[in-house]
C-alpha cells in the first residue's frame, strides 16, 4: 500500500526569519530549538523519516510537531507559544478550598483547644487532627507541610509576636 506524503508546510517569510532566530539565539531552551527545526525541515519539504534522520529524533516527534503546528495556525499565539508543550491535565484536586482553610485554621489556633498537650502544631498533628475531625477523610503529613508552606504558614512561630524574645 503506497503512503501518503505528509502534508506540505508553508511558513511566510516572517515565520521562517523568528524560527531561524530562535535557533540561533543562545538562551532558548533546547526543546524549542528542535521544535523550531522541525518546522523548518517541514517547511522545505522533507517528510517525517528525512527529519527524523536529520535530527536524529523518532518518527513520531516529527510527526507530532509538524501536526502540532497544523493544528494551532489557526489560533493568535506567537511562535514560541505554538512550540510549547501543551497543558497537561494532571491528577484530579483531592481538596476543597473549603478543607484547605479549615486546615489552615485549625493551623493558626492554639493545639490545647483540640487537647492536644503540645505548645506549636507540627504537620503530622495537623494531619491527625484533621482527620479525627472528620474535614477529610486521609491526607499525608507532607501534603499538609506542603500546604502551609505555599501559604507560608508556620503554625510553630504563630505566637512570638504575643510574646517577643527577652533580650
Amino acid at each position: 500500500m503506497a503512503r501518503l506524503a505528509p502534508k506540505v508546510l508553508n511558513l511566510n517569510e516572517s515565520d521562517r526569519s523568528e524560527l531561524q532566530q530562535l535557533i540561533n539565539r543562545h538562551n532558548t531552551a533546547q526543546q524549542l530549538v528542535l521544535r523550531a527545526k522541525i518546522i523548518l525541515l517541514a517547511s522545505e519539504g522533507k517528510n517525517h523519516g528525512e527529519i527524523a534522520r536529520i535530527l536524529d529524533i523518532s518518527l513520531d516527534m516529527a510527526r507530532l510537531w509538524r501536526n502540532r503546528w497544523f493544528e494551532t495556525s489557526d489560533k493568535e499565539l506567537s511562535i514560541v507559544q505554538r512550540l510549547q508543550d501543551s497543558e497537561r491535565v494532571g491528577a484530579p484536586i483531592k481538596f476543597t478550598m473549603e478543607q484547605v482553610i479549615e486546615l489552615f485554621a485549625l493551623a493558626c489556633s492554639s493545639p490545647e483547644d483540640y487537647g492536644r498537650p503540645i505548645s506549636h502544631w507540627t504537620a503530622r498533628e495537623l494531619a491527625d487532627e484533621i482527620i479525627k475531625l472528620g474535614i477529610i477523610q486521609s491526607i499525608s503529613v507532607r501534603h499538609v507541610g506542603r500546604l502551609l508552606e505555599e501559604a507560608e504558614l508556620k503554625p510553630h512561630q504563630s505566637r512570638y509576636w504575643l510574646t517577643p524574645p527577652s533580650r
